[in-house]
């Protein structure tokens, strides 16, 4: 998706804020943010407080419980044969599904902050290991 497609979809005419840089960064309402690559979306972030809400099994991946989130993932690829994997900061995906659980500190509190990722991005160390890549104190 370009970002023009992004946006429609996000129903909105342009995103609230635009961040330059090795990719392309686009934040827009309700906790979503959007990361291109070559002017191609690679990666969606969702803000545990304020964005979206979505369902994976019926489970809600954004603004749970971190190890609610992460047994959840576990027992999900085990019933389901995905891949998993986990990242230096205890972070874990269904690398054959897209989905990145990462927490993300709200108040006082810890929440799970899902994104969703294309192959190539969660292949690379880098990306991976640096998604989203922008702060996640909320």
């Amino acid at each position: 998706m370009s970002p023009a497609e992004v946006a429609q979809a996000l129903l909105v005419p342009v995103p609230q804020e635009r961040v330059g840089g090795p990719y392309v960064q686009e934040d827009f309402p309700d906790g979503v943010k959007a990361f291109y690559e070559a002017g191609k979306l690679a990666c969606v972030a969702l803000d545990a407080a304020t964005g979206p809400q979505v369902f994976l099994s019926g489970f809600p991946l954004a603004g749970s419980d971190p190890e609610h989130g992460q047994q959840f993932l576990l027992d999900h690829a085990a019933e389901h044969g995905n891949c998993l994997l986990y990242t230096p900061d205890d972070s874990l995906s269904l690398t054959d599904l897209g989905v990145l659980l990462r927490s993300q500190q709200v108040g006082a509190a810890r929440l799970t902050r899902p994104l969703f990722v294309k192959e190539e991005w969660l292949d690379s160390e880098y990306f991976r290991d640096h998604l989203p890549l922008e702060s996640t104190s909320g």
